[in-house]
């Protein structure tokens, strides 16, 4: 059997970023930035205030207070957005309101809580540090300046940020596409009847929503029966809008002629026996005339969720441009004793905790590879090496997170 190692080495060695595209903003969330960024001009562009108020010279109202306050008349109102000269001399005031340039001569705003209101002649009770709610010119960043790093994800933040310094589109790698089907004739819709030894399709839904949430584009196609031409016909159907396939089922023993006699005739599609524990059925390559990679997962479900965490995740990630890889692994003592089959590596469902300032983790959910509600309930993988064979409660072990979950 190949190792885990092995396998994802080979899986990795031929996938490449995708190619950058120009995209509108919006569009662009949740990709990769392809370049540098640099602000064409100073955050913020100009001072402006963080408050409606008054905008003063500190010194002219130094001494205010409720007891004794200071009256200044109101030469002007200043709107955000405005674009007109004003200036205010000593012994004066403007009233401003949140985002708007800061008049000649202020060096302070005076939020309208501290004050009477009025618009003639303002009573001013509480006085302000000099630079009080004033943001100065490029005091986010200077023009010139790199905002974003090429590698930078673009979530809510950073795209906020591009659009403040004026982009509209932007340079980056584009979210995969991935389609995702399950194979099985055993198969039904969930909420179809299940009569005649079927059940619903679980794999699809689950490997499709793990897709999307690596950053990809997700296309579930559902079910295909136990049939080499109509696989064969659904791929080929699929493969135009595809940078990625995912099949879950087929590979075991019993129906292990059925996928490569689909596969063979449409590509480079190897099988392979991996020695891990779920998951020991795996198949990768590629197909198509645009040599599309694929792989082919186990059919139940664990094993084919402990796989894509395995193997499919990082290669979306390496698509994406994202680094790193691989998720976060942390040590932990394990607080169960466990059986592990030698030469094989084991990913153990997992809750992980902390417990006295140091990470804990109990294994969740029975061992076999069918049993999904014990899956739902994890939100890491233990991973016990291949020469281990047993270990005891208390022993320190290295533990793959997943999401945390909430409620």
């Amino acid at each position: 059997m190949k190792t885990v190692d092995e396998h994802l080495a080979d899986v990795l060695s031929g996938i490449t970023a995708l190619s950058p595209l120009d995209m509108r903003l919006l569009d662009a969330q949740g990709c990769t930035l392809s370049d540098d960024v640099t602000a064409p001009w100073d955050l913020p562009p100009f001072d402006n205030s963080s408050m409606d108020g008054y905008a003063v010279r500190a010194a002219d109202v130094a001494g205010a207070s409720e007891a004794t306050p200071v009256v200044l008349p109101v030469v002007g109102d200043i709107p955000a957005g405005h674009s007109g000269a004003l200036a205010v001399s000593p012994g004066q005031t403007a009233r401003i309101m949140t985002g708007a340039p800061m008049p000649a001569g202020a060096d302070a705003v005076v939020p309208v809580e501290w004050t009477d209101g009025d618009i003639v002649h303002v009573s001013i009770h509480r006085a302000p540090q000099p630079d009080a709610y004033v943001r100065h010119r490029g005091e986010d960043s200077v023009s010139g300046s790199v905002v974003l790093t090429a590698g930078s994800q673009l979530g809510a933040a950073q795209v906020g940020l591009l659009a403040a310094v004026g982009r509209g589109r932007v340079v980056v790698r584009p979210r995969p596409r991935v389609v995702v089907m399950a194979t099985g004739s055993e198969l039904v819709e969930p909420g179809e009847p299940i009569t005649g030894g079927k059940i619903p399709d679980s794999n699809s839904f689950m490997i499709a929503a793990a897709a999307q949430g690596t950053g990809c584009t997700a296309y579930r196609v559902g079910f295909v029966p136990d049939e080499p031409q109509k696989l064969i016909s659904t791929i080929e159907d699929q493969l135009i809008r595809a940078d990625l396939l995912i099949t879950t089922g087929g590979v075991s023993v019993g129906a292990y002629d059925v996928v490569k006699e689909a596969l063979g005739r449409m590509g480079s599609v190897t099988f392979d026996k991996v020695a891990m524990q779920p998951g020991k059925p795996q198949g990768f390559g590629y197909i198509g005339p645009d040599k599309t990679p694929i792989f082919t997962l186990p059919g139940n479900p664990v094993s084919a969720f402990v796989s894509f965490e395995v193997f499919v995740r990082p290669v979306l990630r390496r698509m994406l441009g994202h680094e790193p890889l691989y998720r976060p692994t942390v040590r932990a003592v394990m607080m169960d004793t466990i059986e592990s089959p030698e030469g094989r590596r084991q990913f153990l469902r997992g809750s992980l905790s902390v417990e006295d300032g140091r990470y804990v983790v109990r294994s969740v959910g029975g061992p076999g590879s069918h049993l999904l509600a014990g899956l739902s309930k994890a939100d890491s993988l233990i991973v016990i090496p291949d020469e281990v064979t047993h270990v005891e409660s208390g022993d320190p072990v290295t533990v793959m997170m997943l999401e945390r979950r909430t409620g």
